[in-house]
Order: structure tokens, then C-alpha cells, then sequence
């Protein structure tokens, strides 16, 4: 009985372990490289003049990002953090975390959205733009843009 125990376990392990190690889908290879390195990073509300940073790195085919903007002389934040899941043409899908924090939106406590995201090039624009706009925590809508470099 323990040892099935021990095998069921470990197979569970074994799956969980392979899930989260999945390769990131790349159906274009150029959209791919145009995506890898460090990126200018904004949230509206913080500001389009002082950016933050996003890098995207590339370990074994998984493919992740991790960035965070501040403001200046404010507590204000975005951080991004997760595992880039499949690369397009015109968009990528994120699985991760991003949280914000503004002064004048949820009582200037800190927003967390986990999950599955979208962020699209749109038009003419030079950055790929988070599709899940609506802030969760209260009624305004969020621009998250990560630039080309």
C-alpha cells in the first residue's frame, strides 16, 4: 500500500513537473527574437515619459519576462512576472502575475491579477499591449505596454 502510495506521488510529481516545464509554442521565429532581451515597460497611470524595464529570457525553450516599473517620488508600481506561453505574428500569451499600485485607484493598495494574459500589437503601435484592460479591483481601465526595443 505504501509503495503504490510512493509510485501515484511520484508520477504526480512527474506530471506536475513536465506541465510546468512545457515549452513555449513559437508558430514565428521572428516574432520570437523581436520579443527575447530587455524592453521599456509602462503602466499609464505611472507615466509615459519615465519607463520601467521587462526582460525576456529564453531558458531551454521556456520562455519567461519579469519587469517592474516605479514611479518617481510615489509608491506607484507594475510588476510582470510568468512564462511567455506561445508567440505569434501580432501577440503573446503570458501565464503569470502582473500587479499594479496607484495612489488614486483601489484605495492606493496593491491590484494582483493571476492568470492567462494576452498582449497584442495593434495598428501601427511599437509595443505589444496587455488585452485584459479592465482593472479587477476597481472601475478603470489599465494600459500595461511592453515596447520593441
Amino acid at each position: 500500500m505504501i509503495r503504490k502510495a510512493a509510485l501515484i506521488a511520484t508520477a504526480s510529481l512527474v506530471i506536475a513537473i513536465s506541465v510546468l516545464g512545457q515549452k513555449t509554442t513559437v508558430t514565428d521565429p521572428v516574432a520570437a527574437r523581436m520579443l527575447l532581451g530587455r524592453h521599456m515597460l509602462s503602466l499609464q497611470w505611472i507615466s509615459w515619459d519615465y519607463f520601467g524595464a521587462a526582460t525576456v529570457t529564453n531558458r531551454r525553450g521556456i520562455y519567461s519576462v519579469k519587469g517592474e516599473q516605479k514611479g518617481r517620488g510615489s509608491t506607484d508600481f507594475v510588476t510582470i512576472d510568468g512564462t511567455i506561453t506561445r508567440i505569434d505574428a501580432k501577440e503573446f500569451a503570458f501565464d503569470g502575475k502582473i500587479v499594479l499600485q496607484v495612489s488614486h485607484i483601489n484605495g492606493g493598495q496593491p491590484c494582483e491579477r493571476s492568470g492567462e494574459f494576452t498582449f497584442k500589437i495593434t495598428g501601427k503601435r511599437k509595443y505589444w499591449r496587455l488585452m485584459q484592460m479592465d482593472n479587477p479591483c476597481d472601475a478603470v481601465t489599465d494600459y500595461v505596454d511592453i515596447y520593441f526595443r
